[in-house]
């Protein structure tokens, strides 16, 4: 370091240069104004596209599928009576279902469930296969979160039930 006596020693060759000095000391001119990139030419052949035609078919079966389901599913849940009873008669509960109104509730919330959740997942899927990714898992997923939350409403009214409560608290 030097102090106010002594004078500042001479910076080296491009320590202290700006770019434009450094230019001028190697006579480089400056820069042009750089041209914007040409567009990349877009593929017009079909060869040059991912064909993902298996991917594509079993997307739009799992869809087809699920749709179908949740068509059956919907009437069975707005006849909620009906759906817990035959929900006994295959759990092989020996109970009677009295909680109508809540019940009545939580089956409507449970066919908004399933049909919100075909709904997303059918447009993830649509919007993942028109931008070419891999879409077969996505009408997997969603059945199963849907199934999941739609689960968890259709179990408040029958567990909240004191009949089938008592039988499970056997």
């Amino acid at each position: 370091m030097s102090t106010p006596d002594e004078p500042r020693p001479v910076p080296q060759y491009g320590e202290y240069a700006t770019p434009e000095q450094q230019r001028a000391a190697i006579r480089q001119p400056l820069p042009q104004a750089p041209h914007p990139a040409p567009e990349p030419e877009r593929a017009t052949t079909t060869a040059a596209r991912p064909r993902r035609t298996a991917d594509r078919v079993l997307t739009i079966a799992l869809l087809a599928y699920g749709l179908l389901t949740v068509l059956t599913a919907i009437p069975q849940l707005l006849d909620f009576q009906g759906f817990v009873d035959a929900w006994i008669d295959v759990a092989g509960v020996d109970a009677e279902f009295t909680n109508f109104a809540q019940g009545r509730v939580w089956g409507h919330i449970g066919a908004v469930v399933f049909g919100l959740g075909w709904v997303v997942t059918a447009l993830a899927s649509v919007r993942a296969l028109r931008r070419g990714r891999v879409a077969w898992w996505i009408p997997l997923v969603g059945a199963i979160v849907t199934f999941l939350i739609a689960s968890i409403c259709l179990s408040v009214p029958i567990l909240g039930d004191p009949g089938i409560a008592a039988h499970f608290g056997r």
